[in-house]
């Protein structure tokens, strides 16, 4: 064997076993998911509240901590609430639709997302700049005595 022939079969073999590698084939023979940080839609809609890391009640924070025009991101919950207009309080997915990132400010009325450059409209959620194509999910939360809380 050449020198060139024994570097082609060196390559051959790292390549089949990277291949073997990603095929989502474990080590017991079965098959595994590829795993990816972008949920699907219908996954997102369909998955309980709990699931989605908020619960029903759950206290997100307070009315003074969210200003007008603007809004505030609750990571650990997933949610963001805006303030569109003084006194409307309206809460979104904080997971973008387009790959699953979770948002990161509210700004001048835009719910921003740092992954790809999506915004989406403070007051609805609807896609104000893409990537995205899809809306942010709507929350249902209650505004009681200061503080705004998931239903």
């Amino acid at each position: 064997m050449t020198q060139g022939s024994t570097r082609r079969m060196v390559l051959a073999t790292g390549a089949a076993a990277l291949v073997a590698g990603c095929s989502g084939t474990d080590t017991d023979g079965g098959s595994s998911a590829a795993t990816s940080s972008a949920p699907a839609a219908a996954d997102r809609q369909a998955a309980p509240a709990q699931t989605r890391g908020v619960a029903a009640g759950e206290e997100l924070g307070r009315t003074v901590d969210i200003p007008v025009g603007g809004g505030k991101v609750f990571a650990a919950q997933k949610v963001v609430v805006t303030q569109p207009k003084a006194g409307e309080f309206k809460a979104f997915s904080a997971v973008c639709t387009h790959q699953g990132c979770t948002v990161n400010r509210v700004v001048n009325g835009a719910i921003e997302c740092p992954c790809h450059g999506s915004a989406f409209r403070a007051e609805d959620g609807t896609v104000s700049r893409g990537p995205a194509q899809q809306p942010l999910e709507a929350k249902r939360i209650t505004v009681s005595g200061g503080t705004v809380r998931l239903t």
